[in-house]
């Protein structure tokens, strides 16, 4: 997959002319629609053209992976709308934020652990706001470390980007833990550091529902989610005009590929609700589907959030709190989701054998993906089986909500290899094995496939018994 470039967007924060400055970048360079990262960046989806980048002299366009550059999150978004730390105020982030301006090298997230909107330990370099006025816990999992990591002080507000930038440069140094980090570091700068008198706590809230018109106070805030994370360059300079217009002066960027307006005056609530009417923009989405993180242009991820999103809903399954990841083996993301949907690699086959995908299921301890916990709940599981697991989890959910412990870590077995015959469905790949026979249509176990009825039919999608081919499977015992 083509690395799509990604412009920086310090915080996940930027006036309404700053986004209409970047709209027009991407109109001139032959877009219509833009996309929003889950590191709060902004994503310009197609191959452009490079050549054409000098015309607009304020926009860095970068590929992380390429170049080296990554972008500052924050709960900057969260802030006057959902619970937070007193003195970690809008203006606060802002002043704070803005002294990060070089090119950062590592992931860096700035937040308040009393929110739920940005995940806390998503960066190599976290910054969680203390209960001292401008001091930090600071956690690092540099990459290649396997766990995070506390720094062993508290670090001062205006100390953060000098701190974040002597990181960088010990990497050459390949430190191993936290404590050598510590040691370089304060070699390095001179810091204003408190010492940490109390571990970070971190209250659990279910994971807020962040889209539509909301009152606050004697003003307004509006969230707005696309499902195809493809946001109109027509409609986003319409906002912006209107943003303008209201004196409204910051755009947030979430981290679940959507965008919040705060500050919208009561007097100008019909003026917005005619420019989404004026679009047709659906701001009542089912919860079911905006708590998802999926990789950025993965159409088969995306076809997969469908397909359980819509079994949730025949089943009147409820989700609220619950948010859910798709990644994959070979994923180099932390996870930040209450439950994972982990894509399996696929097998080598054997001859002429069509294996289907498989996928484990993680959940969060105590399905709180701030304890960086994560618990095996199944593996090597069937799509179809799917929506029924992730019921069963919701429920679980439910269940253990407010207790401290919800289950311990589970044992996975390591098993040997069998190679046997079998016989799969060349419409839909379902396998029917003689050792288990088929019980929905009370085929007993051990009764082989020449000793099926001629009548016998798929049990998946009722393809007739001459539409079966003898594959080898190997499998685990």
């Amino acid at each position: 997959m083509i690395e799509p470039y990604r412009l920086r967007i310090n915080g996940g924060v930027l006036s309404p002319g700053e986004l209409k400055y970047i709209c027009e970048a991407a109109e001139y360079l032959g877009l219509d629609a833009i996309s929003f990262g889950s590191r709060q960046d902004i994503i310009f989806p197609e191959e452009i053209d490079e050549s054409k980048f000098s015309q607009f002299d304020k926009i860095k366009f970068v590929k992380p992976k390429r170049d080296g550059v990554e972008n500052l999150s924050s709960s900057y978004v969260s802030a006057d709308i959902l619970p937070s730390t007193s003195w970690l105020t809008s203006d606060r982030y802002l002043y704070i934020i803005e002294q990060f301006k070089h090119n950062l090298k590592l992931r860096v997230n700035v937040t308040d652990p009393k929110q739920r909107m940005v995940p806390l330990f998503t960066g190599n370099v976290n910054f969680i706001a203390s209960e001292h006025e401008d001091y930090w816990y600071l956690f690092i999992r540099l990459p290649g470390w396997k766990k995070t990591q506390m720094y062993p002080a508290l670090i001062y507000s205006w100390d953060m980007d000098k701190i974040e930038l002597a990181i960088e440069n010990v990497l050459q140094e390949d430190p191993e833990n936290v404590e050598t980090i510590f040691q370089l570091v304060s070699d390095a700068v001179d810091t204003n550091n408190r010492t940490v008198d109390k571990p970070l706590e971190v209250p659990f809230y279910p994971f807020p529902y962040y889209e539509g018109m909301n009152r606050i106070g004697d003003k307004y805030w509006l969230g707005l989610y696309w499902r195809n994370n493809r946001y109109d360059i027509k409609f986003l300079k319409a906002l912006c005009e209107i943003c303008a217009e209201n004196k409204v002066g910051k755009i947030s960027i979430t981290p679940w590929k959507s965008f919040i307006v705060k500050g919208i005056p009561s007097e100008s609530k019909l003026d917005w609700e005619k420019l989404l009417g004026r679009f047709g923009i659906n701001v009542r989405h089912s919860m079911l589907e905006m708590n998802w993180h999926l990789p950025v242009n993965d159409k088969e991820a995306l076809n997969l959030k469908k397909y359980l999103v819509t079994n949730f809903d025949q089943n009147d399954i409820s989700t609220y709190g619950l948010t859910f990841g798709i990644t994959s083996f070979d994923s180099t993301t932390y996870n930040f989701t209450s439950i994972v949907i982990e894509k399996n690699k696929a097998p080598e086959s054997v001859g002429d054998f069509v294996i289907r995908d498989t996928y484990n299921l993680l959940y969060a301890k105590n399905f709180d993906p701030n304890t960086r916990e994560y618990i095996v709940h199944v593996q090597d599981v069937d799509m179809v089986e799917l929506p029924g697991l992730l019921m069963e989890l919701s429920k679980l959910y439910f269940e253990n909500l407010g207790n401290e412990s919800v289950d311990d870590e589970a044992d996975i077995v390591i098993s040997e290899t069998l190679e046997e015959a079998v016989f799969q469905c060349s419409e839909c790949l379902t396998v029917y094995n003689k050792i288990y026979g088929d019980v929905t249509q009370d085929i007993p176990p051990n009764t082989s496939f020449e000793n099926l009825p001629v009548t016998y039919q798929c049990s998946v999608c009722e393809a007739p018994k001459s539409s079966f081919e003898k594959r080898t499977l190997v499998s685990k015992i």
